[in-house]
């Protein structure tokens, strides 16, 4: 059996990819900082290019692009752990007693209609004290474990943190060499139509970390905002780590309104103070879904909100919670590779081959 030219390069390549996806698969422990330096380079590249064409030296450049990048992650992490730290003994000290209070109103109306309800206030109690008191390195375990890490998940992170930046550093020094070599590697024939689904695609990505950008900084104002309304006093870590986590979608806000009615429950100890927490929370989800979104993203990645949640499901299935941060990104990539396969079939043969016309019927004799 012999193979035409066309099908032994196609043989070929169905090759190649396999064994890429099998030493990626294999190799995905180790690429992860790599992975995640590809992706800090490539958002920091157009900052370190501006400053290298005013004069300004590319490894300063890249030094503080990366140096600003970490402060603003740090930033993050300061706001966020005083609040969880700051609420875990009111936890233990205050939910039993919010519990008490809630089994007065619920059980005599439960009982109106039949029903036997009853909060277990002291096993919520028991429970509590050993989430609090004891067993902090088995929840960080269980978490970091969730977060797909493998190996030693503690060791694993502080690795990663301390060699993303760096390799992010080298990568914006020689990004254009890189990106060059890149092309080089790319047959001839195919090097135009690559130049232009890879323009397409900086264009689509970047308009959509503009955008975004956009977004998390209006929101983390109006949250800090409107919370300081209410009264709460953790307004602004909360609404700045709200705005902020908006990055990930549905995970970041719901993250924010976890901990900001966890407050507000711990403050005030009232319905009223809880509904107000929920009534910022509620006008700023409108607020970005109907004004902020469409007007500074709006058709710019062009994913319906279905393809968006399916996108983050995929996407965190495949690679834990770095598959959520990346989602979107990857995504707007592959939707300008789906319209330009889209526009290939319709211009393509099988597409556009006209039906052959039907065969005339043979004559009747008996007619004649």
């Amino acid at each position: 059996m012999t193979f035409t030219p066309t099908q032994t390069r196609a043989a070929v390549w169905a090759c190649m990819a396999l064994a890429i996806g099998w030493l990626l698969s294999l190799l995905a422990p180790v690429l992860m900082p790599f992975l995640l330096a590809i992706v800090v380079a490539y958002a920091l590249h157009p900052l370190v290019e501006r400053w290298a064409a005013r004069r300004i030296p590319r490894w300063l450049g890249a030094g503080v692009a990366i140096a600003l990048l970490m402060l603003v992650l740090l930033a993050v992490v300061l706001l966020i752990v005083p609040v969880i730290t700051a609420q875990l003994p009111l936890l233990r000290d205050q939910v039993p007693a919010l519990l008490d209070r809630a089994n007065n109103h619920i059980v005599p109306l439960a009982a109106r209609f039949g029903i036997d309800l009853q909060i277990d206030t002291a096993q919520v109690r028991e429970w509590l004290r050993q989430v609090v008191t004891g067993h902090e390195s088995q929840l960080i375990g269980s978490l970091l474990s969730s977060l797909r890490i493998g190996g030693s998940a503690l060791a694993a992170v502080i690795g990663n943190l301390f060699l993303m930046p760096i390799v992010a550093f080298y990568l914006l020094l020689d990004w254009a060499a890189l990106v060059q070599r890149f092309k080089t590697l790319i047959p001839p024939r195919w090097r135009e139509t690559v130049q232009s689904f890879l323009d397409e695609t900086d264009e689509v990505l970047g308009q959509y970390l503009r955008g975004q950008l956009m977004v998390m900084g209006l929101l983390a104002v109006f949250y800090t905002v409107g919370l300081a309304l209410t009264g709460l006093k953790l307004a602004l870590p909360i609404g700045v780590f709200t705005g902020l986590a908006v990055f990930v979608p549905y995970l970041g806000f719901g993250l924010g309104l976890v901990l900001a009615v966890l407050a507000a429950l711990l403050q005030f100890q009232t319905l009223f103070g809880v509904l107000a927490v929920l009534a910022v929370y509620g006008v700023g989800q409108v607020l970005e879904s109907l004004y902020l979104t469409p007007r500074l993203l709006g058709e710019r990645i062009g994913l319906h909100p279905i393809a968006v949640i399916f996108a983050l499901l995929a996407f965190g299935h495949l690679f834990g919670f770095v598959g959520v941060l990346i989602a979107l990104p990857a995504s707007a990539v592959l939707l300008v590779a789906i319209r330009r396969a889209r526009t290939t079939y319709l211009e393509s043969p099988l597409y556009r081959e006209s039906a052959q016309p039907a065969s005339e019927p043979a004559p009747d004799p008996q007619r004649d």
